[in-house]
């Protein structure tokens, strides 16, 4: 663990950087002598305002100009601070955030040889498509589609996730040609969310969970097929196998 900054040093402005004030900032709230909440809290207990704040900044991004997006950023790069700091002053934690960055950078090095090594991808598709082969280097330990995927995520969020991965092992038509709802635009599917959620609650039904249940069964039948493919000849037999597995699709007209 590199040795946090002195909190009490003095603030030199020909060599510290507005990065290395803001450490020593968060450092000194947290001190002996600091902010009496922020000395309590804990990384659990931070967990709220990080999904709160990461939902101000989709907000800035989204609707937001200049100011806000700043603002924001900055709101999510302290936590991002706040939870290094706790993790510098917590036995078996006992990192900061230069670990953390040294930790990035080698991640991001790992997961670009294209740019730090020699292999040659020369389009975003390019990159894309070797995106799944760079994380599986990095975590050998991975068997399944899904595995990395975090289940916490809001349901329209999770589902959005899981389809990319049954549309990467051939379980779901990656055009969406075979889904019987003529949408081109956002502008024309969001209307019909809205029309659904409201249909629901009409009905007293809980949209998230039922959502979220659906995706589960998604999930299952996802793992139900890699366990079914595990002795098939390649992705082009595992693709051909799956296509008639899915569950993706309208409910079936029982009457």
């Amino acid at each position: 663990m590199t040795d946090a900054n002195p909190i009490d040093a003095p603030i030199d402005p020909r060599t510290d950087t507005p990065i290395d004030v803001l450490v020593r900032t968060v450092a000194r709230l947290r001190a002996l002598g600091g902010c009496p909440w922020d000395m309590e809290q804990t990384h659990a207990s931070l967990v709220p305002y990080l999904l709160e704040e990461s939902h101000e900044l989709v907000e800035a991004i989204e609707a937001g100009g200049r100011e806000e997006l700043l603002e924001e950023l900055g709101d999510v790069l302290y936590q991002v601070l706040f939870h290094a700091d706790l993790a510098a002053h917590t036995a078996g934690e006992d990192f900061d955030l230069q670990d953390v960055a040294a930790s990035l950078t080698q991640k991001l090095e790992g997961r670009h040889p294209h740019v730090f090594g020699d292999l040659d991808l020369a389009t975003a598709d390019d990159v894309a498509a070797a995106w799944d082969g760079f994380k599986a280097t990095e975590k050998p330990g991975r068997t399944s589609v899904l595995d990395g995927i975090p289940q916490g995520m809001p349901a329209l969020a999770l589902a959005d996730k899981v389809l990319g991965r049954a549309q990467k092992i051939g379980l779901l038509d990656a055009d969406g040609a075979d889904f019987p709802l003529p949408l081109e635009s956002e502008d024309e599917l969001g209307p019909l969310l809205l029309a659904i959620v409201s249909a629901a609650k009409a009905r007293g039904l809980d949209s998230e969970r039922a959502l979220r249940t659906a995706v589960r069964g998604l999930q299952d039948e996802i793992r139900s097929a890699e366990l079914d493919s595990a002795g098939l000849d390649g992705a082009a037999d595992a693709a051909t196998d799956f296509s008639d597995a899915g569950i993706i699709g309208l409910p079936a007209d029982n009457d």
